[in-house]
């Protein structure tokens, strides 16, 4: 059975940190790249980071470059966003996306609050 599990989200006051994780199983995780998402309510999904299959090359959002980091671990079938600095404005569920060619996966998302 095919498996994303987000997890890592929570309640954090601005300037905090936060580290989500995806982890995957029931496919060859190792062949797939990985998106992260995300969704405030009310606005439409934006793509945070992405990170290729062997995680050699990754890109982040101008909204977020310098504070995220998008990582993976394909011995743990696992995806990280490590989440610093943060903003209020990142409040949103986030969602791992694992893609190719030919399946697109996704998870059920975590949720992400930063508040004071």
């Amino acid at each position: 059975q095919v498996q994303l599990v987000e997890s890592g989200g929570g309640l954090v006051q601005p300037g905090g940190s936060l580290r989500l994780s995806c982890a995957a199983s029931g496919f060859t995780f190792s062949s797939y790249a990985v998106k992260w998402y995300r969704q405030a309510p009310g606005k439409n999904r934006e793509l945070v980071a992405s990170i290729d299959s062997v995680g050699s090359s990754t890109t982040h959002a101008d909204s977020v470059k310098g504070r995220f980091t998008c990582s993976r671990n394909n011995a743990r079938d696992t995806v990280y966003l490590q989440m610093n600095s943060l903003k209020i404005e990142d409040t949103a569920v986030y969602y791992c996306n694992a893609w190719n060619f030919r399946d697109d996966y996704w998870g059920q998302g975590t949720q992400v609050t930063v508040s004071s």
